[in-house]
Order: C-alpha cells, then sequence, then structure tokens
C-alpha cells in the first residue's frame, strides 16, 4: 500500500482499515480551500485500468474508501483533480438535511414568477415543469431494483470507463457513495448550490429508493448508476420533478424538447443518470 494513502484511513484508530487491493502509480491530493488537515483524495496518475473500479468498490466496506473514475476539465485536463481544486469540509454534513426539504426548496426557486429580464415567460416557465407548475410534487417512491446495486455498478462503472477511458481513478474517505461529494468538497455545481453536503444528502436518499451508486464525478459533471429507475412515465415524472431540483440545468439546456414530460421520458428505464450543471 502506497504510505501516502494511510492518510485517508481517518478513523483507523477507532475502525482498522486496510486496502489490499493493488493500486498503480498515484498520490493523494489535498484541496486547495476549507480547514482540512490532512488529503481527501487519493488520485491515479494514468486512466483507470480495466476492472479496478469493482475490485476498489468489493474492499470498500473494508478499506472505508469509495472508488471514483474522475474525468478533467476539457482543455484543462489537471483541473480540479491534480490542481486539488475542490474544498474539503466547506459544506456542512449531508445528515443536517432532510432531502424532500432541499428539493421543495430549489423547486421553488426555479419555478417562481420572475420580474425580471428572462429568456422565458412565466407562461412558458409553468408549461416547462407541466404537470406541476408551481407545485412541488413531492418525493417520488421507491423503485424495485433490477439487480444488486452494488453488481449494476460494477458493470455501469466499467461501461463508464470504456465510454471515457482518459478518466483517472480516484479514492475518497466515506462510508457511503452519496458522501464523496461532501467529504471532497466538490465545487462542480456551485452555481446552484455552494455546498456539496446538500447534493449529498440527496444521493443518499437516491441510494435508498432508487439503488443509486456515485460512480463518476467530473469539474462540473455526476454519473450515477441506477438500479431501480422509473419504469413508467408516470413514475418518471415524480423524479424528473427530483432531477430539475436537483439540477436544472439537465432540463433548461439539456436535450430538446426542454420540458420535465420529455424529460421523465428519457429516464424511463434508465440504467444511469447523468447531471450536469452549468
Amino acid at each position: 500500500m502506497p504510505p501516502d494513502l494511510l492518510e485517508l484511513f481517518v478513523d483507523a484508530a477507532a475502525r482498522p482499515r486496510t486496502l489490499s487491493v493493488p493500486l498503480p502509480p498515484g498520490r493523494t491530493v489535498r484541496g486547495d480551500g476549507g480547514d482540512a488537515d490532512r488529503p481527501t483524495l487519493w488520485l491515479s496518475d494514468d486512466p483507470a485500468p480495466a476492472g479496478l473500479w469493482s475490485r476498489l468498490h468489493a474492499a470498500h466496506g473494508q478499506s472505508g474508501l469509495w472508488p471514483l473514475l474522475l474525468e478533467g476539465y476539457d482543455g484543462e485536463p489537471t483541473r480540479p483533480w491534480e490542481d486539488g481544486e475542490f474544498w474539503p469540509e466547506r459544506g456542512s454534513s449531508p445528515a443536517e438535511h432532510d432531502p424532500d426539504q432541499l428539493l421543495a426548496g430549489w423547486w421553488a426557486g426555479q419555478t417562481a414568477p420572475y420580474d425580471g429580464d428572462d429568456q422565458l415567460s412565466n407562461d412558458r416557465r409553468v408549461a416547462v415543469t407541466a404537470p406541476y407548475g408551481l407545485d412541488w410534487p413531492g418525493l417520488a417512491p421507491p423503485g424495485e431494483p433490477w439487480m444488486a446495486p452494488e453488481r449494476h455498478a460494477d458493470h455501469w462503472a466499467e461501461q463508464l470507463s470504456l465510454a471515457q477511458p482518459a478518466m483517472r481513478l480516484g479514492l475518497v474517505p466515506a462510508e457511503r457513495g452519496s458522501d464523496a461529494l461532501a467529504v471532497l468538497g466538490w465545487l462542480g455545481a456551485a452555481n446552484h448550490t455552494n455546498d456539496p453536503g446538500m447534493l449529498s444528502a440527496v444521493l443518499r436518499s437516491w441510494e435508498d429508493r432508487f439503488g443509486v451508486r456515485v460512480i463518476g464525478v467530473g469539474f462540473a459533471e455526476l454519473y450515477l448508476s441506477v438500479a431501480a429507475p422509473p419504469e413508467e412515465t408516470t413514475e418518471a415524472l415524480r423524479v424528473a420533478a427530483e432531477h430539475f431540483a436537483f439540477c436544472p440545468d439537465n432540463v433548461w439546456q439539456g436535450q430538446r424538447p426542454c420540458t420535465l414530460a420529455a424529460y421523465a421520458e428519457r429516464i424511463v428505464d434508465a440504467p444511469t443518470w447523468a447531471f450536469w450543471w452549468d
């Protein structure tokens, strides 16, 4: 085990931590802001070798290190990971937040009547979020997993690595994959929320309800495997409302037509979800 990796074992005194999976060359990285007194990321020097994400995922229970496929900024590949462009301990703990209240608040912020200059009239805003309009519909009911979420995540992490072969491997000291953004102090959604703990709170809820696992992160992108996606459009509409509140750009600047109803159709039976913040 690389000696500097021991710095990531933050609770080693209370709970023995080991990692038996051999790692390729890499190094730990400290975030460039916040009050963290130790690294919160191990980063491979080169793209992730085939199958390594799954082996590290299987070892997570013993190591406490969650594996991530990490994508660099287009044209500046050292950002944000190699440059330490994240802010550990900047945000709140995910446990402090109620996901329903968070999403309801973000929904209200996106659907509220607007008096200033805007490309969308208020009538058009309501039409985009039909059939709900201004009304937050509440959390969607849980889905039925197609397979064990861990197996599903292993498969789709491998597919993501094949689709984006430049992605590097990261390890983050997180008890659950949903908490990785909060532990890192990820800044990718800063134009929507500057508190990654809030994002992780929603991801915890999606882990429980939809078998979601965090498999990859970019400069402003998030990649999830989904073992229990909505299977019908009526179910998908409620999930789409959560997506819109969580990441409005997925709808406002996504595939046309840019409406909640069209977006819902695209996530029926979708085995992965991807988010991008402008």
